[in-house]
């Protein structure tokens, strides 16, 4: 006969059975176990909450748990404090967290993944109840045997690295609970873990909170890529009706973003009067700030974010590549190119900028990165650690080898970053312009590489030197399941007990 499996909830009548488990599991426990009068009260106050796991009708396992108000206690909290002194009198129907007081398993029916699915059927509670996390103490009951070598935080280190195995802890690490912090006299009777805790918490990804404006964005956001073409203008007019054109084109396909290329606006140049690379740079910057406007304009009038490339832009005297995110709301925010080319700076006399920042958006947290900007890893690192959801790289490359370059960059980032990246660049020929005769762009977005996304981690990309638009759209909430569901965990598994990466230089926010 198979073997039957079942989860349901607790009832009174399961009580006997309930803790000839419980003594089971925990045999060299000295505390007090589960009376008959609490798991009356903890059933009639939340019974979708308490949880048994029967193998062939057989109690072997439990979860009980109860729904707190997660800021009347704060990470700083006793056992007994987080449950009114084994009253309960702390569930609150209207809490946002699942607070787990206890999980055991019969050992003779351990390594069978019972425990996991009483944390699944949890986890699965709490998306139900549309609550922010499931949290809870953890004991560490094998510390007592490093006490006298390591204090706790070390000995959770060195669990994390499966140096050291902990019945409890090393469980609920494989189960995507991450620790917060260490507990101090959470339990007094548990002598095993010294009174120490671990903090633990698994987030639920879904969580929607319907009293806060700014968490309401949009889970699937729609891009539109805007592969330019370099041609021949008259005016700063002509610019503007080709701008406009597919401004208006992406976003008659309901667009969130549409996004120009790295100095787009470079044709510009052969209506100069100076001939000399560095000088024709500077006057170039002389039309930003209308450019900027009119963007500005188009943003509202369209209803599209826009992400405006990049164009020349005098600052103190000097000349930088900056660009413009223009909102669709009016608000308008400047992201600077940091790392400049050889060729930049030989030609056009180009000085690095210093703003890194994320901008938070209607459709998600994103970052842009100009070009050259993108082979720097630290950079999208930096941006990934503010919980960065898209990164924009407008681009302008020459050759098919340049673009190879800030091509792979921009996948890796994706990649090491959980995030989507988006790129694109122009293309054709500008003869009347010095050092911007030759363009080469495929635009793309990139994804992860994992179950929930391409398995060649590109979404779609539009056809090599062509003038296109490309849309793309990408679901954020895919990125949120990653960071805790992924086959890897690129930012959970970050040794930052090891190294870090660190931003030297504060500036603050430009519009």
């Amino acid at each position: 006969m198979d073997d039957i499996v079942e989860i349901r909830e607790l009832k009174l009548d399961d009580y006997r059975q309930l803790i000839e488990t419980m003594e089971a599991a925990y045999k060299n426990w000295v505390g007090n176990l589960w009376t008959f009068m609490a798991i009356d009260r903890l059933i009639k106050k939340f019974p979708e909450g308490q949880l048994v796991i029967c193998y062939n009708d057989k109690i072997v396992g439990c979860a009980l748990s109860i729904i707190v108000n997660y800021d009347d206690f704060g990470d700083n909290h006793t056992y007994k404090e987080i449950t009114g002194n084994y009253t309960f009198s702390t569930h609150n129907p209207q809490g946002d967290v699942l607070y787990g007081i206890e999980v055991f398993i019969h050992p003779d029916y351990r390594g069978r993944r019972l425990g996991r699915r009483l944390y699944d059927v949890r986890k699965e509670l709490c998306e139900k109840l549309n609550l922010k996390a499931v949290v809870f103490g953890g004991r560490i009951p094998n510390y007592y045997q490093y006490e006298s070598e390591m204090k706790p935080k070390e000995y959770i280190a060195k669990v994390k690295r499966k140096e050291i195995y902990d019945p409890v802890l090393s469980f609920q690490l494989s189960n995507d609970f991450h620790v917060k912090k260490v507990l101090t006299n959470y339990l007094p009777e548990d002598l095993q873990s010294r009174e120490y805790a671990t903090l633990l918490q698994w987030d639920n990804v879904y969580f929607e909170d319907s009293e806060t404006e700014t968490k309401r964005v949009t889970r699937n956001v729609r891009l539109g890529l805007i592969q330019w073409e370099m041609r021949y203008y008259t005016s700063l007019e002509q610019l503007f009706t080709q701008a406009e054109y597919f401004i208006d084109s992406v976003s008659a396909y309901k667009s969130d973003f549409a996004v120009f290329p790295e100095f787009f606006n470079a044709p510009m140049m052969a209506l100069l009067e100076s001939k000399d690379e560095a000088d024709a740079m500077r006057q170039l910057a002389d039309y930003t700030e209308q450019i900027k406007d009119k963007f500005s304009e188009w943003a509202i009038k369209y209803n599209v974010n826009i992400i405006t490339g990049s164009m020349p832009f005098m600052e103190d005297n000097r000349l930088k590549n900056v660009g413009f995110l223009c909102h669709r709301n009016g608000k308008t925010e400047r992201y600077e190119k940091i790392h400049i080319t050889p060729d930049e700076q030989k030609y056009w006399g180009l000085k690095g900028g210093d703003m890194l920042r994320t901008y938070d958006t209607d459709a998600g947290k994103i970052g842009i990165l100009i070009c050259y900007d993108v082979e720097f890893p630290e950079l999208a690192r930096l941006l990934s650690e503010e919980r960065m959801q898209i990164l924009f790289v407008p681009y302008l490359t020459d050759t098919h080898n340049a673009y190879m370059r800030v091509r792979h960059c921009a996948a890796a980032r994706a990649i090491e970053n959980e995030c989507f990246v988006a790129i694109t660049g122009s293309v054709g020929n500008l003869p009347q312009v010095e050092a911007m005769d030759l363009h080469y762009s495929q635009a793309v977005v990139f994804t992860p590489c994992d179950f929930a996304f391409p398995f060649n981690g590109i979404k779609s990309e539009a056809t090599a030197n062509t003038e296109m638009i490309l849309i793309s759209d990408v679901d954020l909430s895919l990125l949120e399941s990653l960071h805790f569901h992924g086959s890897v965990k690129n930012l959970l598994d970050k040794r930052n007990d090891l190294y870090a990466t660190q931003l030297l230089k504060s500036v603050p926010s430009e519009g």
